[in-house]
């Protein structure tokens, strides 16, 4: 486990001491903008148990934490925020999408973050907010809309990536080329989906978070800074929707291409066993053992029938380039 724990005053970073006690002088405290921030990385069960046991966090929060593989959401435990968030991560080499998940604890004077995964990682979010004094001073809130913004931009990074790897296939397709893999446009289906279930469902709990008449965040500012991300969230929901319709269509294009390319190779192959029937019929008959051959005695005889079956092929061929078999 990975843990980066602090105490911030005055949007200062202070040394954590005992977890429970620092807490205690947090809440007596007349400084309304204290807070501790504790930070977990893939904590084991024991692990978390241990922060669990010194702030008293609610057990079914608890227990999505511990078990993991959540769907985005927010949920309300008496004086506690509990936050989901699905994270993810473009990989170049592969064009692939690897998820991961960040939960967050937002309570009275304290934020407890739990990434999952390698993706998205929090340090620069922390670095970030410790450069900003004057943000910090609005509390755990503060900590709550970083950590949101942070992976909600990253949604945006990754749909630039989505965007020209879906370019680069419509291109391929459209192009004529038979270089184009049915598997590359279902695989990059795929990638789309995984980033369709995590960004669609924190829309809903998102905008409970910034709705004033339900919000259960009192700061004004911290709301319009939160609605601003929702605004970033729904612009890449309607992004990898019409990416998930535009890779269907892209892909029944390129099935339906297939189909039309097998049947013109199938007309050239007939085309061409219809042409190569001539000449096969008749040498099949000039070569059987007949007594009697009429063009035997003739000098011409072979020659004539050399000419027939070039004529006959020559027939056959225009024929079928007018009707665009060939």
């Amino acid at each position: 486990m990975i843990m980066d724990q602090a105490v911030y005053r005055d949007g200062r970073r202070q040394p954590c001491g005992d977890l429970s006690d620092e807490l205690e002088a947090l809440r007596v405290s007349t400084d309304r903008s204290g807070f501790l921030w504790i930070g977990l990385k893939d904590p084991t069960d024991a692990e978390f148990d241990l922060v669990n046991d010194e702030l008293k966090l609610h057990p079914l929060a608890v227990e999505d934490a511990v078990k993991g593989n959540q769907r985005a959401k927010v949920e309300l435990y008496d004086n506690t925020i509990f936050v989901v968030l699905k994270t993810i991560r473009y990989v170049e080499e592969t064009s692939d999408i690897e998820t991961g998940e960040v939960m967050l604890f937002v309570g009275d004077r304290f934020v407890v973050t739990v990434r999952r995964g390698d993706a998205n990682p929090l340090a620069n979010v922390r670095r970030k907010l410790e450069a900003n004094p004057k943000q910090l001073e609005h509390g755990e809130v503060a900590v709550l809309h970083a950590v949101m913004d942070s992976i909600v931009d990253n949604y945006l990074a990754v749909d630039g990536e989505l965007q020209v790897d879906l370019d680069e296939i419509e291109e391929e397709v459209f192009s004529g080329t038979r270089d184009v893999d049915s598997g590359s446009i279902y695989r990059l289906k795929r990638e789309v989906l995984e980033f369709r279930r995590a960004a669609v469902p924190l829309a809903g709990p998102l905008s409970l978070l910034h709705d004033g008449s339900r919000s259960p965040i009192s700061d004004k500012e911290m709301r319009l800074l939160l609605r601003d991300v929702a605004d970033h969230l729904l612009k890449v929901i309607d992004h990898v929707e019409s990416y998930d319709r535009l890779l269907t269509d892209v892909l029944n294009a390129h099935l339906a291409q297939i189909s039309v390319q097998q049947n013109s190779d199938m007309r050239k192959i007939s085309a061409w066993v219809a042409i190569a029937a001539v000449p096969t019929m008749l040498a099949g008959i000039e070569g059987m053992n007949f007594q009697h051959m009429p063009e035997l005695p003739q000098v011409w005889g072979y020659p004539a029938m050399l000419a027939l079956m070039a004529v006959s092929c020559l027939v056959l061929y225009r024929a079928f380039r007018r009707s665009k078999w060939l």
